[in-house]
């Protein structure tokens, strides 16, 4: 059993199947299990004459907390935390006051403390309770309260901080998740955009290179962004990332030629905003060397796409072939290996696929054929360097190492209109 982690809202009844599924698995002689048993369990034991405190106890130090106990106190602590029950929080904590210095979910955890994991939930009463009895945690409780929007109690924990100027850096959390609100309190309490020598300080780069697809929200922020000092680059690719339709507009008036053309990697992801490489900038289909109905594919720009193909962008233009033999690549397989994919197919949420039925209205080749390279992104685990020779927008995405990040709804798409 390898070392594991909690989820944001652990399951004590689960915690306990598990432990009697392990329990059942050493009786039996699972060699996993054996395995868990010499690694976790303090004392040297004889399968056999396993007890279920001592499954519970390997189950526990798996998730890296010292007893089963301990694991119950996170999993009672939250789950009180979720239910806004006030004296529940008061009982566990004031019985083990050093639940207020340790991660709610035992291991390193984004949602941090308890008070900071209230403040995610934006439980107000908790919050204050849990300053009350010395937890200490506001600042970054402020910036998970941002990052989800939470400005009520942004306020709240400003007012707790004495009301100081709100770090910079709060912004980014804000840029990662997408989140509109959180982006404009920070910017009401103090936090700047760009700096007292007019440098910019804004994570414009994260706005372009999160996992989040929220094409409106990521509008917005840019226009806060633009309101509060920054300035962008004037290029057809940050039209399409700010939404500006009427940049685009002016950018194809002056060169219809924009509508097709191929843009490198550092047009869609500038340098010049601290944007990173094609690994680092996270995205789906490569993106190096497309055209803009490529980049609203991943990006999930339904309408910015329709605008551009009523204006004559060619729906089966194909990538650049780069020196080592990849990429020609159209559109349609942006929309099948996609970042926009990801998300939903995390979260189980409805496939609807419309840039697919998009762009197939519009005469997409489903036969085209082209050899792609990709590595995803480090924050994936996944480190390998993946190629695919000669494959069509189907088989790229029966073939794509990425599960997240295919849309079956796309699939189904393209075989039915293969069938036609």
């Amino acid at each position: 059993m390898p070392i594991r982690r909690l989820p944001v809202r652990p399951d004590l009844a689960q915690l306990k199947h598990q432990a009697k599924d392990l329990l059942r698995a050493m009786h039996r002689g699972d060699p996993e299990a054996l395995a868990d048993l010499r690694e976790f369990h303090p004392d040297p034991m004889e399968p056999g004459s396993a007890q279920l405190a001592d499954a519970q106890l390997v189950l526990a130090r798996s998730y890296q907390a010292p007893s089963w106990a301990r694991l119950k106190q996170s999993c009672d602590l939250i789950d009180a935390i979720w239910r806004d029950d006030l004296e529940a929080v008061r009982a566990l904590v004031s019985a083990n006051p050093h639940l207020l210095h340790e991660h709610a979910t035992i291991r390193d955890s984004n949602w941090g403390y308890p008070l900071s994991y209230a403040a995610n939930l934006g439980r107000e009463r908790i919050i204050t309770l849990l300053h009350s009895l010395g937890a200490t945690d506001l600042m970054y409780a402020l910036d998970r309260a941002a990052l989800q929007g939470r400005t009520s109690t942004v306020r709240l924990l400003h007012r707790m901080l004495g009301s100081p100027p709100v770090p910079d850096d709060v912004l980014g959390g804000t840029a990662y998740t997408l989140n509109v609100a959180g982006t404009r309190v920070a910017l009401e309490l103090g936090a700047k955009v760009v700096d007292t020598q007019g440098r910019r300080t804004a994570p414009v780069s994260v706005v372009l290179e999160t996992d989040s697809r929220k094409p409106e929200a990521k509008h917005e922020i840019l226009a806060l962004y633009e309101q509060h000092g920054v300035r962008y680059p004037d290029t057809p690719c940050m039209a399409l990332h700010r939404g500006r339709i009427d940049l685009l507009e002016a950018h194809i008036a002056r060169d219809p030629s924009v509508l097709n053309r191929r843009f490198r990697h550092e047009e869609i992801y500038p340098p010049e905003l601290d944007c990173h490489d094609e690994v680092n900038a996270t995205h789906g289909t490569p993106l190096n060397g497309t055209t803009l109905l490529h980049m609203c594919a991943d990006y999930d720009e339904l309408e910015i796409a329709e605008w551009l193909l009523a204006r004559g962008a060619d729906v089966n233009a194909r990538a650049t072939v780069q020196p080592d033999g990849f990429g020609g690549h159209t559109p349609i397989f942006s929309t099948i290996v996609s970042q926009a994919n990801f998300w939903p197919n995390y979260q189980r949420r409805p496939d609807t696929a419309p840039i697919t039925a998009l762009y197939l209205r519009h005469g997409a080749d489903v036969t085209v054929r082209a050899s792609l390279r990709k590595q995803l992104h480090p924050g994936y685990n996944d480190h390998r360097v993946m190629e695919y020779h000669d494959v069509t927008p189907l088989e790229w995405g029966q073939q794509f190492h990425g599960r997240l990040f295919v849309s079956v709804r796309a699939m189904a798409m393209i075989e039915a209109a293969m069938e036609k």
